[in-house]
């Protein structure tokens, strides 16, 4: 899992924050493939914030793939509601 330590009240600021965004990425059929992880990584790099969508997994997958993405892609899962997933990872300082 990553080492990004969120509190109650900044997971939900930043639940409040995804329900206006648009899923950046979809995660289908293929699964967590590299080309996946770096479109995230660059996703993040632009924002802080990624909502990403899955297509044709059940509950138990959605699960198993939320917490493999946060410690493959070095982000947190900040919620996930049906089909819906939020991932944060603090922009880096210059």
């Amino acid at each position: 899992m990553s080492d990004i330590i969120l509190t109650g009240a900044e997971k939900t600021r930043l639940r409040g924050m995804g329900q206006l965004l648009a899923p950046a990425l979809k995660l289908g059929k293929a699964g967590l493939t590299p080309a996946f992880l770096g479109e995230l990584q660059r996703a993040l790099d632009a924002q802080a914030l990624v909502k990403l969508r899955f297509l044709g997994t059940d509950r138990r997958e959605r699960a198993a793939l939320c917490g493999q993405i946060a410690a493959e892609g070095r982000c947190a899962c900040v919620g996930s509601v049906g089909a819906t997933a939020l991932f944060y990872r603090p922009k880096k300082e210059n």
